[in-house]
């Protein structure tokens, strides 16, 4: 079950490990073009097969009493915490992150999902409200309405996960799933797609009842076409770009499938003159370091006062200096590759609009050479100065480790105008000495989330966009509701 060596994966659909129709595919490990492993290619029927399994299985597992789901939750968390290590080598290969962001914020994240909504699947589902008195009629007497809010199960979720964290999305939209009694069908990025199957391994050792957790895969545009529009799916939860979250959309209008989507981003993140620039420099520079610049949450998008313009690109760029390019296993990385060779040309072609549009390179715009044979998806941490909000790489989201600047030379009507002037709405920074201004600030950005003076998030807080960025609400106790349908039942006495 730990074995990273190169082998054919099966899909695992009803509670067995089937052969995929379609036959396999090389995952290739973006650090050095090695073979990771060989991954299942499935057939529309196969999806097909997986869905109507999950429907089968729902109405018993949403009958299952919550402690005996809160139980199978953290048997899991127990078997991945077992194996973190091969796991953790394995999510380093498919990913080419670095080793302690796949320690940390892939399989261990994926674990503290698993054991929050182990919890989670204990919380009330049930709520009274106040009763009502109603007048009396010509035909009847007064009567008192009693109501009572119930969240129930919205039935088979097809989850639909990002290639930027195989552990951290995945656990995070099929924990609080299962928590609150529905069952999934699970579609990983096809670009790193065998860690999903292992937490389907932990699933299945932890006694998870046939049918209710199915994961199927596959290259083909088809196979994820099938998992979203199939009649036995009830709700989507994908997380991706916006481009692909629009036409799910589409395709959910038809038969009101329940959405929930996070979508892309361009992070603005508004540097007042009387910011704390170490800070500020420390929380914009995750965007190069963290997954190579492929988050949506990333403050990609800087908008920073005249007064400090200068200065805090100085600092910037003293930062990027020390940032370590290379093979996310050597001691010392700080910035491993980008998913794949197509993904590193987009990148590098954003770079060259760019300077194309105006914008000068003050850092980085070259291809990185990493070890003697120069194998590898690389891309150079770089900072686009000199910017205007008119151009394309401020206004699209370039996914990679690129940080654009714009100054501003007003007050903050101008930096919050500049702010909101995107398509984009999911996270936004504010660094400010004034902590009046700063609070005043965010809750004038058109964002879902705002960070003020930092970029760390709280896990019960809510998490979704604005605008094109999404669709809905998760993370805490939100998550648990976005997987649930809101009944209410009301009764005479």
């Amino acid at each position: 079950m730990t074995d990273t060596q190169p082998q054919p994966q099966r899909l695992y659909i009803g509670g067995e490990w089937v052969e995929p129709a379609g036959g396999h595919y090389e995952v290739v490990n973006p650090a050095d073009e090695s073979v990771v492993g060989l991954a299942p290619e499935a057939s529309r029927p196969q999806v097909e097969d997986a869905a109507r399994a999950a429907a089968e299985a729902f109405e018993s597992w949403s009958r299952t009493k919550p402690e005996e789901r809160a139980a199978i939750l953290d048997r899991a968390a127990d078997i991945m915490q077992r194996e973190f290590e091969p796991w953790t080598e394995l999510a380093r290969a498919e990913t080419g992150a670095p080793t302690g962001i796949a320690r940390g914020m892939q399989v261990g994240v994926g674990v503290a999902r698993f054991r929050r909504y182990a919890r989670g699947a204990l919380e009330p589902v049930e709520k009274g409200l106040p009763p009502q008195v109603t007048e009396a009629g010509p035909m009847g007497r007064a009567s008192i309405l009693g109501a009572l809010e119930v969240r129930q199960p919205v039935g088979v979720v097809t989850c639909i996960t990002s290639y930027n964290n195989p552990w951290a999305n995945p656990a995070g939209k099929v924990a609080p799933a299962l928590a609150m009694g529905n069952t999934v069908v699970v579609k990983p990025a096809p670009q790193d797609p065998l860690s999903v199957f292992r937490m389907a391994d932990a699933l299945h050792e932890a006694g998870v009842p046939a049918g209710v957790v199915n994961v199927v895969n596959g290259q083909s545009v088809e196979v994820g076409e099938a998992a979203v529009d199939s009649p036995y799916v009830d709700m989507v939860s994908f997380t991706g770009s916006t481009g692909v979250g629009q036409r799910i959309a589409e395709v959910c209008g038809r038969t009101m499938k329940r959405q929930l989507m996070e979508l892309g981003g361009k992070g603005a993140a508004i540097v007042f003159a009387d910011a704390d620039l170490d800070a500020a420099v420390m929380g914009i520079g995750t965007t190069f370091s963290f997954y190579s610049g492929q988050i949506c949450t990333a403050p990609t998008r800087v908008i920073a006062h005249r007064s400090v313009y200068d200065q805090l690109i100085e600092k910037l760029t003293g930062y990027l200096a020390f940032m370590k390019v290379g093979d996310p296993a050597a001691a010392g990385t700080v910035v491993g590759p980008v998913i794949s060779a197509a993904h590193r040309d987009r990148v590098e072609s954003y770079v060259e609009l760019g300077n194309k549009e105006g914008a000068r390179i003050a850092y980085g715009g070259e291809r990185p050479v990493v070890g003697e044979d120069g194998k590898g998806f690389y891309v150079a941490p770089t900072l686009l100065v000199d910017c205007t909000n008119d151009m394309r790489v401020v206004r699209e989201e370039i996914f990679g480790p690129v940080v654009v600047v714009v100054p501003f030379d007003g007050d903050e009507d101008e930096a919050v105008r500049l702010a909101n002037d995107s398509d984009f709405g999911l996270l936004s920074y504010v660094w400010s000495g004034d902590s009046a201004r700063a609070f005043r600030v965010a809750r004038r950005l058109r964002a879902g989330g705002v960070g003020v003076n930092t970029i760390g998030r709280n896990m019960e807080a809510p998490f979704g966009g604005f605008k094109r960025s999404g669709v809905g609400r998760d993370v805490g106790s939100y998550a648990l509701h976005a997987y649930s349908e809101i009944q209410s039942i009301v009764w005479t006495g």
